[in-house]
């Protein structure tokens, strides 16, 4: 039973964060624990890129829908879509008029919607359903009745988006946005369906001398993150500080059987993994 605490002038009710100051570090770090309570352990966060794929129209498309209507029998899946080329050309515009960059994340957000619909148009008669930016209350709801999840990727920051450290962009892209939900929810991993084989020392499309990376540890691709990243870089940043996910997989969303082959666990594209211990850091 909860009791109250007095003497200096305030009522508490008795725990270890009464009296203290949220902001204090010593008090922050007393307050780590292993792991999050994980939501959704059985569940995989599948992204579908927005240039990748949906920008190839139907010859990309049509094959991966396919796919994910056979797959979707044998897993749990929710699949998040980014907006590719329309984005681009809507944050030019929003710069050229001098949006603030919040104003630029709840714009892509919007574009994003638009490959949503798209996506859901073609799953709808296997069982599929686009979700409101934030309602992960449904979630249980449509896994019972059979219902694929569609999310869009950006995170729903909207205004609230925390100022770049560099140029006018939302640091928190498509990328991020699925991880994140995913990390928050306890999912079971994240697949990235993107147009190369995997993460690569430098561009392929650049440089012809480009190697693959097969399979990583994240602390050892953070010592050595290659320039031209096939993911948003705070994407790395943040899961390097997170507690719940340990797999993180890249693949080839052109090659049909690809994205199963990596629900079903096989080594396909670039996997990307972290041990199971959280590191507290003291700054």
């Amino acid at each position: 039973m909860s009791q109250l605490v007095g003497g200096d002038g305030r009522t508490h009710i008795e725990s270890r964060l009464m009296r203290e100051s949220l902001q204090d570090r010593a008090v922050l770090s007393g307050t780590d624990s292993e792991r999050d309570l994980q939501i959704f352990p059985d569940v995989t966060m599948v992204s579908i890129g927005g240039q990748s794929i949906f920008d190839r129209g139907k010859d990309a498309i049509l094959p991966l829908v396919e796919e994910l209507a056979q797959v979707k029998k044998r897993h749990k899946m929710v699949i998040g879509v980014g907006g590719g080329t329309r984005v681009r050309h809507t944050v030019a515009l929003a710069i050229d008029l001098g949006l603030p960059v919040g104003g630029i994340a709840q714009l892509v957000g919007a574009m994003e919607e638009l490959n949503a619909i798209l996506l859901n148009a073609l799953l709808a008669p296997h069982g599929s359903m686009p979700m409101q930016r934030d309602h992960f209350w449904d979630l249980p709801l449509y896994f019972d009745a059979g219902i694929t999840p569609i999310a869009i990727s950006v995170p729903p920051f909207h205004f609230w988006e925390p100022p770049p450290i560099e140029g006018a962009l939302p640091m928190h892209g498509s990328d991020f946005g699925l991880f994140q939900l995913a990390e928050v929810l306890g999912m079971k991993q994240v697949i990235y369906v993107k147009d190369e084989d995997g993460l690569y020392d430098k561009d392929p499309k650049k440089h012809a001398d480009a190697k693959l990376i097969e399979a990583i540890e994240l602390d050892d691709l953070m010592k050595r993150m290659p320039t031209e990243n096939i993911l948003d870089e705070e994407m790395y940043r943040t899961w390097h500080e997170a507690k719940n996910l340990r797999r993180v997989t890249i693949v080839n969303g052109l090659k049909p059987g690809q994205l199963t082959r990596a629900l079903d666990g096989e080594q396909v594209g670039t996997v990307i993994t972290r041990s199971g211990k959280n590191e507290v850091r003291h700054v």
